[in-house]
Order: structure tokens, then C-alpha cells, then sequence
């Protein structure tokens, strides 16, 4: 081979290695900048959800929702109750009076005080839930309908963390699903959340109270717990 096609030869290798050279560099950079906006992205999520849950917790209860006068609540609904102090192994059976349950028999346990939002995946037993009626809280149940509407359920999420982890008598509240596998009677038409509260007392003079409402109001829910404060329950004191 002559030195002019040597020349040439190594030219072109050259070239091809400077070439090379360029696409791993562009290559080694888009890794770099993948990367960087992953790590970014693993960062800021935590924060982003700090500063949303935050803003919930500082959010007054009744300005998340639909104002009152739009939520379609009907007449709060005042049954006797029952139950008082009536604990059953955790796992029985249990068939309420009403659909969602206000008071009743329940399991020896109730659910966790510093809990206020629960879906189906992680929901107690509705015999823990009782419980937790029976010391003071106030539930927001909501139904299928409302479950499968991811907007409506992060409303019910936020509105629950506007109490805060408060444990202290006005931070008795807890949300979670009622479900058709719940059974009992079906709600009235076109209402997909119900507020429940067990009033306290003599055991003969106790109530449960229910309203049901068409969408999701924290004026209205408000408006139910000044009425039924967890002080007016069969045990107050607990939890």
C-alpha cells in the first residue's frame, strides 16, 4: 500500500474515532440529564406532598368542598342507638341497623386515633369504626360513586387532613369508604356521603344521628360536629 492510502487509512480511522468519540459524550450526557431529573423528581416529590399536606392542615375545614347550600344534604336523621359498651371478639359478625352504622355492638379494638383518612385497600373492619363512634368521632363515609372519582376522593383526603394528627376531642374525625359489600339498606337517591355521630348519655336516651349529602362539603360537615361535638358521645373520655 502506498503512504498516500496509509495516510488516507488513518485519516478515516481517526475520523471514525473522533466520531465515536462525540456519540458517547452525547450519549453520557443524556445519561447525566436523565438522571439529574429522576433524582430531582425523587427529591421534590416528598416535598411537594409536604407542602400540599401543610396547606390542608391550614385549610379551615369549612372552605374545602362545596359550600353547604350545594352539597344536597338532607335532614340529619336521629335513631335511639345502641351498643353501648357491648365489645365483641374482633373478626364477628356483626349486622348493623343502618346503613352506615352510627352506633351498635363493635370489635374490642377501634381504629387508630392519629388515622383521619382511609380508602378500601386499608379501610378497619366497620366494627372498629364503631368503636371510635362510640369515643366521640364523627365519620364521613362515602360510597362506591365517590370512591371510584379520584377528584372527589383527594377532596375527602385534604378535607380530613384539616384536622391535623390532632388526638384532642375536636380532632375526632376519621373518612372512609362504605361499600356495597358492606351490605345494609341503600342510601337515599343521590347521596354519596353520610356524616354519622353517636350522642352520648344514659344508655335509654343515646342517639345516632346521620345526614347524608350529594357531594362533599366541610361547611356542611362542620355544621353536623358543632352540633354533635365528641364530648356528647358514650365515652369521651377514651382515646
Amino acid at each position: 500500500m502506498s503512504s498516500k492510502g496509509k495516510q488516507s487509512r488513518r485519516q478515516l480511522i481517526e475520523q471514525m474515532q473522533r466520531d465515536q468519540a462525540r456519540s458517547d459524550r452525547r450519549r453520557t450526557i443524556l445519561i447525566i440529564a436523565v438522571c439529574l431529573v429522576v433524582g430531582l423528581g425523587i427529591v421534590a416529590y416528598p416535598a411537594i406532598k409536604l407542602v400540599q399536606d401543610s396547606r390542608a392542615k391550614s385549610t379551615p375545614t369549612a372552605e374545602i368542598g362545596v359550600p353547604a347550600d350545594q352539597a344536597s344534604c338532607g335532614d340529619i336523621v336521629e335513631s335511639a342507638a345502641s351498643g353501648s359498651s357491648d365489645h365483641k371478639p374482633d373478626g364477628t359478625a356483626i349486622a348493623y341497623a343502618t346503613s352506615p352504622p352510627s352506633s351498635g355492638p363493635h370489635y374490642q379494638t377501634w381504629a387508630p386515633f392519629s388515622r383521619k383518612f382511609y380508602t378500601a385497600d386499608d379501610r378497619p373492619a366497620l366494627g372498629n369504626l364503631v368503636h371510635n363512634l362510640e369515643h366521640g368521632y364523627t365519620i364521613l363515609w362515602y360510597n362506591d360513586t365517590i370512591a371510584g372519582d379520584s377528584e372527589k376522593t383527594a377532596v375527602i383526603e385534604r378535607l380530613a387532613k384539616s384536622f391535623g394528627d390532632s388526638q384532642t376531642q375536636a380532632g375526632k374525625f376519621i373518612a372512609a369508604p362504605y361499600t356495597t359489600k358492606d351490605g345494609g339498606d341503600a342510601w337515599p337517591a343521590g347521596k354519596n356521603i353520610a356524616f354519622a355521630h353517636w350522642s352520648g348519655g344514659p344508655p335509654e336516651a343515646q342517639k345516632a344521628n346521620r345526614q347524608y349529602c350529594g357531594d362533599i362539603s366541610g361547611a356542611a360537615l362542620k355544621t353536623f360536629m358543632d352540633k354533635y361535638p365528641a364530648d356528647d358521645s358514650p365515652e369521651p373520655n377514651a382515646g
